[in-house]
Order: structure tokens, then C-alpha cells, then sequence
């Protein structure tokens, strides 16, 4: 999450550099939740910066916003959608919501989405964070977060010698914190588990 900094004083000159406040409260000027889907094959990335919470319908609708954005234009002949993400937070493999919304989209776009988590304490092997994250936390250091447009602006702009060029999209819509999905909800996800560590490894079919 990244906090929008209030300036108290701006100049252009080197050694004048931007003054911002250190101490304001918390979430005082607003949030920004980047979410970020980094493909491998094109080295391009999508981040989507919501303003509300960072839950599992959050990142689902973020992987969405990709799917219809960008990946359906690039894998036009796509049966599969093949997601590696992290343990925890809100895409985690215990996330009852992740796997519901998961179905939401894959019945949506008729499509099986296949999942691996990396197991806990391997996320710094995370491609997402090193090939991209990364790279956009070198482009806005030192630089104030003073408001979404710049938050946007500063996001699209990371490239790299490689080609890596990112798209990102801003994201106004509320999620709510601390949904619940019940027994009877969570039994109608259609879900395959592979032998080798299911819980971490596993598919979400479409419903026909």
C-alpha cells in the first residue's frame, strides 16, 4: 500500500529538493493498492491501483481488468489461464473468496485457470516483484506520491534495456473488507486438485 504525501513546499532547484510532511496520520490525503500481473513471455505488466482494500475480490477483478485489457488481445487462442502468486495476503491459497471469485471469472470468460502458490518463504522468487515491482520502485524513488495521476504516471513510465513496458489502469471501485464465504458458497467452486501438494497447486474449471 502506498500513502499520498502532502507537500508543504515545491522548488525545482537540485539542491532544494521537494519538502513533504513525515508525520501525517495515516490514509490522511488517501491509499493507493497497486496490484500487478507481470507476463513472462511478453516481459510487459499491468498494475492495477485501486483505493479501497486489497482483498481476494480485489485481486481477482485485477486479473480481470488484465484479461480484458491486455491478455485476450495477446492469447487470443488462450484455453487456459496459468496464475503463480504468492501464499498469503489476498491472493492465498487458504482465501475462500480468492477461489470464489476465481470461478466468477472463469465462468465469465470460459476459460480453466490453473494456480500455483509458492510455498512459504519462497515469494522472493516472485517474477512479479523482481522484473517489475522492482524496476517501478527504482523509478519512484524519491519522488512524492502527491496524487493518483502522478502515482499512474510514474507506474506506466518504468521501462528497462530489456523492453519491459508496463500499463497501468486506476481503480475507483469499493471492496469490501472482511467478506465471508460460507460452506454452501465455497462447495459450488469447481475445483481440481493436483496430487502433488493440492492445496498450493490446483485448477478452477468452468462451470458448462
Amino acid at each position: 500500500m502506498w500513502e499520498i504525501t502532502e507537500i508543504t513546499g515545491e522548488s525545482t532547484v537540485k539542491k532544494n529538493p521537494t519538502e513533504v510532511k513525515v508525520y501525517d496520520f495515516k490514509g490522511f490525503l488517501g491509499k493507493a493498492s497497486p496490484y500487478g500481473v507481470y507476463d513472462i513471455t511478453y516481459n510487459n505488466g499491468w498494475v492495477n491501483v485501486g483505493i479501497s482494500h486489497d482483498t481476494a475480490e480485489f485481486a481477482v477483478n485485477s486479473i480481470r481488468r488484465w484479461w480484458y485489457g491486455i491478455g485476450q488481445s495477446l492469447y487470443p487462442d488462450a484455453r487456459k489461464i496459468y496464475i503463480t502468486a504468492d501464499c498469503g495476503g489476498s491472493n492465498g491459497y487458504r482465501v475462500r473468496l480468492w477461489k470464489t471469485e476465481l470461478q466468477k471469472l472463469s465462468d465469465e470468460i470460459g476459460r480453466e485457470i490453473h494456480v500455483s502458490h509458492f510455498p512459504p518463504g519462497t515469494g522472493k522468487w516472485n517474477k512479479t516483484e523482481h522484473r517489475m515491482f522492482g524496476f517501478i520502485s527504482q523509478n519512484r524513488r524519491g519522488k512524492p506520491l502527491t496524487d493518483y495521476v502522478t502515482i499512474i504516471s510514474l507506474i506506466s513510465n518504468t521501462k528497462t534495456d530489456r523492453g519491459l513496458e508496463i500499463r497501468a489502469v486506476f481503480d475507483d471501485n469499493v471492496y469490501e473488507k472482511g467478506r465471508k464465504i460460507s460452506d454452501e458458497e465455497f462447495d459450488k467452486v469447481s475445483i481440481y486438485r493436483y496430487k502433488f501438494h493440492g492445496d498450493w497447486n490446483y485448477k478452477i474449471l468452468p462451470h458448462k
